[in-house]
């Protein structure tokens, strides 16, 4: 997940009073209640070639959010991530500095417990992530900082690292973030510099955490993930370039994923199922990974007309998805805004999720649900 907001939305709204929840149009008579979801929940309505995934709560800002472990604690909470959603990615859970916090050291409880729920309700999992700049564990980053970790040690802590990780999953996960958000924002991207692993190993590393992944599951599809590429312009170019180049080396690269965390202070990427298409023609999936659209909030709440645009680009995200055949997995960052990391980084903003935080459905899940009836007819 990104920490720095996407280049993408639109003016932001005037102010107005805090619109009455009513249901949508044509829902007057559906029970929202987590029963009715169980039997038509937007897993249940999408099409059979797409899971629509959501992100599973823990880590994170959670830790310091003074509530329990969401998705260990919060039985409503599971009860609407089982019935609702047909793929689970970890939010926090698989990154580095939780899954593997000393050396050699790593605590699967987490993350074994979201594959577990995945499996017992009929989901598939999204790995994230292997090959990041943030989130690493301190052992890790002072041991760079401070060059007790020589350039053979660090290659051979990553080697073990995706192995282990991905071999322990091997079967149980369908699709892993492997490289994650590898270019800059510049006018002109470049490898980031702080990403130690690039910098201290060089760009062959991307391609050799590729191949150990696929070494330790062969059956699992490996992906390039980050944020701002929703549009065709410079950085969705250098991810362009990046896969032709791992193509040719034949590096087992299988997708490009943007994560499309949207904000109402740019505009929504038009050309996003034109960026999506360009990527398909590589012969890559493609997967959109991380969607939520996030707005100034006054305090009364999101005013109507902000829930309605939300519900648009809600909606155009996922009919760009549809659009683009081997487009397979769509996935928002969370769906209720009881536990979304927005406010935590982006003061001033939030109500980015499809449910409030009582978990009552906004116009955006219903835009969803409608999108994904009508791709089945």
């Amino acid at each position: 997940m990104g920490l720095l907001p996407v280049l993408l939305s639109a003016a932001v709204l005037p102010a107005a009073a805090a619109p009455a929840r009513e249901t949508p149009p044509g829902q007057a008579n559906e029970d929202q209640s987590y029963g009715q979801a169980k039997k038509n929940g937007l897993r249940t309505v999408a099409p059979d070639d797409l899971v629509i995934g959501t992100a599973a709560a823990g880590g994170g800002h959670h830790v310091t959010a003074g509530y329990p472990d969401p998705f260990t604690h919060d039985h409503q909470y599971r009860r609407i991530l089982g019935a609702e959603f047909s793929s689970v990615s970890p939010e926090n859970q698989m990154k580095w500095e939780f899954i593997n916090p000393e050396p050699g050291v790593y605590n699967w409880g987490p993350a074994d417990a979201i594959v577990d729920f995945a499996e017992a309700h009929g989901q598939v999992v999204r790995g994230h992530t292997l090959l990041w700049h943030s989130q690493n564990p301190e052992w890790l980053t002072e041991g760079v900082e401070s060059g007790e970790l020589d350039d053979a040690e660090l290659r051979s802590i990553l080697e073990d690292h995706v192995k282990t990780v991905v071999g322990r999953y091997a079967g149980r996960i369908q699709q892993w973030d492997v490289a994650n958000e590898v270019f800059t924002d510049e006018a002109t991207p470049r490898l980031r510099p702080e990403n130690f692993w690039i910098q201290r190993l060089g760009p062959g590393i991307i391609a050799d955490a590729f191949r150990w992944a696929h070494e330790a599951d062969p059956e699992a599809k490996l992906f390039l993930n980050d944020y701002a590429v929703e549009h065709v312009g410079p950085k969705s170019d250098a991810y362009y370039a990046l896969a032709q180049d791992l193509l040719a080396q034949g590096v087992p690269l299988h997708g490009f994923a943007v994560q499309a965390h949207l904000s109402f202070e740019y505009s929504f990427p038009g050309d996003l199922q034109q960026n999506l298409q360009r990527f398909d023609d590589l012969g890559l999936e493609t997967a959109i990974t991380e969607l939520d659209v996030r707005m100034p909030v006054a305090e009364g709440g999101p005013t109507a007309a902000q829930l309605q645009q939300q519900a648009d680009w809600y909606r155009w995200a996922l009919e760009a998805c549809l659009a683009v055949e081997e487009c397979n997995s769509f996935t928002i960052w969370g769906f209720t805004d009881k536990y979304s990391w927005v406010p935590y980084f982006f003061t001033g903003t939030g109500a980015a999720n499809v449910m409030f935080e009582d978990y009552e459905r906004k116009p955006a899940y219903w835009a969803l649900h409608e999108t994904l009836a009508a791709a089945q007819d």
